[in-house]
């Protein structure tokens, strides 16, 4: 018996301290109406995580991974879950940048979702003199290991990847090709992890020719004028499910929001 298939809207957002902006997910799921949303940058511990917030929104599946002040990755869905318990430590550092969960959409196939937060990597992209640049690299090359090994159906990955691959990712490829999101090592590395089965489901509706940016710094205090953005998040999916793909969206407009993240939603609408 063939199964039935139905519309799933997945979106990300860094949002930078959930608790200090959990008011602002009214406007997001105003604008995109997603069945899933996927978080990074909570910054909040497991027992202080806001569980009010998800179930006032209407999201009453909810998987969390916080500490205290930094990283953390949540996930809040209408459609049941099952958190996978047991995968990797990345990088041995315990540091809450990563959920993978079980989507059991009613009368089809279940999905498999992974939030990630990835390192951002510090200033200065040199291994040898910046740690966290190497814990990035580090990092990426874990995924891609992981992900090389296992099966590629049915897959989604969401998430603030911190790095921008493509050249019109960035305002400026050539001023940029020395900073930290868009250095040739970093994009490399990216691109392999893409590479292990995955399609980019953003790309595959804005040409690569095209400038597309999900990031714009806090410093920019014209941000829209001056428009110097950065693409670091990213939704992907196994390339069974990049047929049906059906749109996109990039909230920019989120950017204005009053004491918003420097991160804009991504969402994506695909038929499953």
């Amino acid at each position: 018996m063939r199964r039935a298939r139905r519309r799933l809207r997945v979106a990300t957002w860094n949002i930078n301290s959930l608790r200090l902006r959990a008011p602002l997910l009214h406007r997001l799921i105003d604008s995109l109406d997603p069945d899933v949303l996927c978080l990074q940058e909570t910054k909040v511990p497991d027992p202080l995580f806001p569980a009010d917030v998800p179930t006032a929104l209407g999201f009453p599946f909810v998987a969390f991974r916080g500490m205290k002040g930094y990283n953390g990755v949540a996930i809040l869905s209408r459609l049941p879950f099952e958190v996978q318990a047991g995968g990797p430590d990345w990088c041995s550092k315990g540091d809450c940048r990563h959920l993978e969960v079980r989507l059991l959409p009613p009368d089809t196939a279940p999905v498999e979702l992974h939030d990630f937060y990835v390192p951002a990597g510090g200033d200065v992209p040199d291994r040898a003199e910046n740690p966290k640049f190497g814990h990035k690299l580090d990092f990426l090359a874990e995924a891609t290991e992981w992900f090389a090994a296992r099966p590629r159906r049915r897959t989604i990955l969401a998430g603030d990847l911190n790095v921008a691959p493509l050249e019109h990712d960035v305002w400026s490829h050539r001023q940029l090709l020395k900073v930290v999101s868009h250095t040739p090592v970093e994009t490399t590395a990216l691109t392999r992890w893409l590479a292990t089965g995955f399609t980019d489901a953003v790309r595959r509706f804005v040409p690569e020719t095209e400038k597309h940016f999900t990031w714009w710094s806090y410093r920019n205090q014209d941000w829209r004028r001056s428009d110097r953005g950065r693409r670091l998040d990213h939704v992907w999916v196994s390339h069974d499910l990049a047929p049906r793909l059906k749109r996109q969206i990039t909230l920019k407009d989120a950017r204005d929001w009053p004491q918003t993240s420097d991160h804009v939603p991504v969402c994506v609408e695909i038929e499953i």
